[in-house]
């Protein structure tokens, strides 16, 4: 059974920076993949940012292209995801998931989810 737990979220500064953290557990496969996604009130979940089992493939949504680095470290069974230069408009709820198979960063494909961590940038 796969679980994750996703953290680091926290108010902060326009401009500024956070690290989320996502500790999974139960990945054991060439094709687990994990992503960070996020919903803002009134708002549909959309997809952050993914990366590959391996971490040869990565997908950032263009409005945070520049600006987010995702990360993750098999050995720790853990994944990051570095937020500079965060705008008002990054305040949302933040998920870390997973799913097994062809690599996606479309939420509704996702299995396993984080109970998410609030991220607040206030202006």
């Amino acid at each position: 059974q796969v679980q994750v737990v996703d953290s680091g979220g926290g108010l902060v500064q326009a401009g500024g920076s956070l690290r989320l953290s996502c500790t999974a557990s139960g990945l054991t496969h060439d094709d687990d993949h994990m992503g960070w996604f996020r919903q803002a009130p009134g708002k549909e979940r959309e997809g952050v940012s993914c990366i590959s089992r391996s971490g040869d493939i990565t997908y950032y949504n263009d409005f945070v292209k520049g600006r987010f680095t995702i990360s993750r470290d098999n050995a720790k069974n853990t994944m990051y995801l570095q937020m500079n230069n965060l705008e008002p408009d990054d305040t949302a709820m933040y998920y870390c998931a997973s799913k097994r198979g062809m690599f996606s960063c479309l939420p509704d494909v996702y299995d396993y989810w984080g109970q998410g961590t609030q991220v607040t940038v206030s202006s």
